[in-house]
């Protein structure tokens, strides 16, 4: 089943690929990395996983605004909210990642642990 769920999103993220606008890869990159550095910031500050999570989102938010915001005043340019969306949705992507890598690395700590115990 998880193999068959793989080559469907390898086939949609490949046909996606083509459609995508150069300028909103580089937007989702940028919130990726934008929200990856705060949910850090944040986690090791608080080591609270769902404040880390929400403050990820809001910096890709933060870093997308301020960029669309440089944009706006330069010459023939403007705030592009497609631009500002792209960027989120990369902070979104990096943060459900996290979240789903941690759940499975708890579940896959709890079984190790377990097999330890009935050593």
């Amino acid at each position: 089943m998880k193999t068959l769920l793989a080559i469907f999103v390898a086939i949609f993220v490949g046909s996606a690929n083509i459609q995508i606008q150069e300028d909103k890869k580089l937007h989702f990159a940028a919130g990726v990395i934008a929200s990856g550095v705060g949910y850090e910031y944040v986690y090791s500050k608080t080591k609270d996983k769902n404040k880390a999570f929400v403050a990820g989102i809001l910096t890709s938010l933060l870093a997308g605004t301020a960029k669309e915001t440089y944009d706006s005043f330069q010459p023939n340019n403007k705030f592009d909210t497609k631009d500002l969306k792209a960027t989120v949705l990369g902070g979104i992507s990096i943060g459900l990642t996290i979240k789903l890598f941690n759940k499975n690395k708890k579940k896959n700590e709890k079984n190790i642990n377990i097999t330890l115990l009935s050593n």
